[in-house]
């Protein structure tokens, strides 16, 4: 398997039994034949279920109109697409050469696209209940109340703003460890905040990719130790 498709692995914390499964769900039509729209519809699906479920959890009191607005913000295209920034989607897509030189990679439709293609692969390839986790792990950092915005900030925006707003140092972020071959390479980045005694890694295509998934870890351990 492509060492990109591994790292995508770790990222979404999911080992597919079937890996045609990821390798389809990045594929966008332009690429080839075997593309990804299919899973994209049952992604649709198993998204706007799980998130449901969520909500229900977590907003016990809402109405149901006010539900469905909370809902539609979550899985609107903004939203989904800084998600996919988070998993560094944009190094593991398979383009074709139009679209790649016309800037694919980035185009906020085709990463929205690919998660939920993604979340399709995973419903496939394991069931309901680990495509629902991996939802609830994407949205695990994204506060959720009636009056939520889509998300507009990347996780080391977020991390420098909560560690300011409690008067603390900006973390340090270092590469661990680098993998792959020159033009391919998986950046292994730690972030630390000698403050508060806290280590967090994340893995990206890029060194920015992996500082994002480090900063990302780093919040979500901050969130859970607040409980």
């Amino acid at each position: 398997m492509d060492p990109r498709l591994q790292s995508l692995q770790q990222r979404l914390q999911h080992v597919f039994s079937d890996p045609k499964l990821l390798q389809r769900a990045v594929t966008h039509r332009s690429f080839s034949a075997d593309h990804n729209e299919r899973l994209e519809f049952l992604g649709d699906s198993v998204l706007n279920l799980a998130v449901a479920g969520l909500l229900y959890q977590r907003l016990g009191a809402l109405a149901e109109g006010d539900l469905s607005r909370t809902r539609a913000n979550l899985v609107k295209q903004d939203t989904l697409h800084q998600l996919a920034l988070g998993l560094d989607l944009p190094n593991v897509l398979r383009l074709g050469e139009g679209e790649t030189r016309s800037g694919g990679q980035q185009r906020p439709s085709i990463l929205a696209d690919a998660l939920e293609a993604l979340l399709g692969a995973v419903f496939v390839d394991a069931g309901y209940g680990p495509a629902e986790a991996l939802v609830h792990r994407l949205f695990q950092g994204v506060e959720i109340n009636p009056q939520m915005q889509a998300m507009g900030k990347d996780p080391k925006t977020g991390l420098q703003e909560w560690l300011q707003g409690r008067k603390m140092k900006v973390p340090t972020y270092r590469v661990v460890a680098t993998t792959g071959a020159a033009h391919r390479q998986t950046f292994d980045v730690e972030c630390e905040i000698p403050e508060l005694g806290l280590t967090e890694r994340g893995i990206g295509g890029s060194r920015r990719a992996g500082e994002q998934a480090a900063a990302a870890a780093m919040l979500l351990t901050l969130k859970a130790t607040q409980k």
